[in-house]
């Protein structure tokens, strides 16, 4: 049970507490350290039980059990959102980690309610939904460094669902102290009075997305086609740009953690390790400083129109790392001859 996406809302309304100066720690390497949990893909026996229809807690507060899953028991549908609609293991693309032989493909097409395709064009005239699909849980405190990396495969631009917006997230499951307000007694009954301060324990799911713009779309100035890399968030919670695509292909993601909260945004085109060289930027993702990294989901987004399907997605090995030190995390299978 993903108990994490929707149980750690702790009231802490205890004494008040002395908060010393943060320390802000250096940012560190995706994959640096220890693994913790992933995914190599190795196995084509893999299969999905999808469990229709799924759920979408987001949209119109129904989880339906139960929830689909993987048969290596290592992923899960989303109860907020449910999981994209074709999920299978492939042989590993062309260019891909040297040895690997197989990888995790998704695709989907009713990424909104089900049987009601349109539901938030109508509602917040947005032209796309997105389902989720969420790696068996394994929180570490953000005190031991966590990391996590993934290869993306971007097919041709000819594949893609041509529609200008998100079409693939991969993101991370955290969780943080978040201060609110909560309206004091004196002040409900008497209209009058400072809201008193209360402290939540919040989930929340910062990461990469990638945003397509099609050689068509009347705001492409480029001239052809492109994706960019898009990066939530910052204190505020909004979008940050990241780099731009002009080649589909491989790439390598990453994120990693340091002890004060803050998250570490990595890439680079190709399947190599990530480097100090591929760091783009940090945050502090709706100013909450996490203490808790639960997991790592992926998200593939559709027009959920009923007739659409999204971009095929391809990625391999998804892991996730705990500590700093650095490794020698080659990415190639034990044996393999490098081309």
């Amino acid at each position: 049970m993903l108990c994490w996406n929707h149980c750690f809302r702790i009231l802490l309304l205890a004494t008040p507490v002395l908060l010393l100066p943060a320390v802000t720690h250096a940012q560190f390497v995706p994959g640096s350290g220890t693994f913790l949990i992933g995914d190599d893909l190795e196995d084509p026996t893999f299969t999905y039980t999808a469990n229709l229809p799924k759920s979408s807690k987001e949209e119109d507060e129904q989880v339906r059990y139960p929830l689909g899953f993987s048969s290596n028991g290592m992923w899960f549908e989303s109860p907020k959102r449910g999981s994209p609609d074709s999920i299978k293991w492939v042989e590993t693309p062309a260019g891909g980690i040297p040895g690997s032989k197989g990888c995790l493909y998704m695709r989907t097409r009713d990424s909104g309610i089900p049987g009601s395709p349109g539901y938030n064009l109508r509602k917040e005239n947005q032209n796309q939904a997105q389902d989720d699909f969420i790696m068996k849980a394994h929180p570490v405190n953000v005190s031991s460094s966590p990391s996590t990396t993934v290869r993306v495969y971007l097919p041709e631009w000819s594949q893609w669902e041509q529609r200008n917006g998100v079409s693939f997230g991969y993101r991370v499951g955290l969780q943080g102290p978040m201060e609110k307000d909560s309206p004091s007694v004196s002040r409900r009954l008497f209209g009058r009075g400072r809201p008193n301060k209360v402290t939540e324990i919040e989930p929340y799911y910062p990461g990469f997305f990638i945003h397509f713009v099609p050689e068509k779309d009347p705001m492409n100035k480029k001239g052809h086609a492109y994706a960019m890399l898009l990066l939530r968030a910052n204190e505020l919670g909004h979008e940050m740009q990241g780099p731009v695509i002009d080649e589909p292909g491989w790439w390598t993601l990453g994120m990693s953690v340091t002890p004060d909260g803050r998250l570490h945004y990595y890439a680079r085109a190709g399947v190599e390790d990530l480097t100090q060289a591929d760091y783009i930027r940090s945050s502090l993702p709706y100013n909450i400083r996490g203490t808790t990294f639960n997991t790592i989901f992926f998200n593939v987004c559709s027009a959920d129109n009923g007739q659409s399907w999204s971009t095929p997605w391809i990625i391999d090995e998804p892991k996730v790392f705990y500590g700093t030190v650095r490794q020698n995390l080659q990415a190639q299978r034990p044996g393999a001859t490098a081309p």
